[in-house]
């Protein structure tokens, strides 16, 4: 299931899918900018590096990272 992100006046920020044990978020663009481990219950970014637990998907798009 695909969830979109948008800013304030409506413009695309970027998206997450959701695919076997990952939600991955990517950017306007399409580009990765991380993943969460539904199992580990953990974020990362897009080299792969903790970012912190839960799904912190949505601040690693709005934040342009």
């Amino acid at each position: 299931m695909r969830q979109v992100f948008r800013n304030r006046n409506g413009l695309l920020l970027g998206w997450s899918d959701r695919a076997g044990g990952r939600n991955t978020g990517r950017d306007k663009d399409g580009r990765l900018v991380g993943w969460y481990d539904i199992k580990r219950r953990e974020t990362r970014d897009r080299d792969g590096r903790f970012v912190g637990h839960g799904d912190l998907l949505a601040a690693l798009i709005s934040s342009g990272i």
